[in-house]
């Protein structure tokens, strides 16, 4: 049996798509770390992404193949890089 390492994991592409602010496929996820109806927290190959809305609801997670869908009203989509190397886009420009 061929196991999958968290290195081959993080190899995964990322791509997003958003469809009339209400539907949203979401590829390269390696975990969801926080969800509730107005927040979900998603760790990707390619940072941390927050999508804030109203009536959120995972409609399908796939940590194996590393897809989500998501359904509700889409009002905010945020990539955090803070845990990264230099920290975010704005810790940079304001230091």
């Amino acid at each position: 049996m061929d196991r999958e390492t968290k290195s081959e994991k993080q190899a995964l592409p990322h791509d997003l798509s958003l469809q009339d602010r209400k539907k949203m496929a979401v590829s390269g996820v390696n975990e969801v770390v926080n969800f509730d109806e107005n927040q979900v927290m998603i760790a990707t190959t390619m940072g941390t992404l927050i999508i804030r809305g109203n009536s959120l609801h995972v409609d399908q997670l796939s940590l194996d193949s590393g897809e989500l869908r998501l359904t509700g009203r889409i009002d905010t989509i945020e990539y955090d890089d803070s845990t990264a190397a230099g920290g975010g886009f704005l810790r940079r420009l304001f230091q």
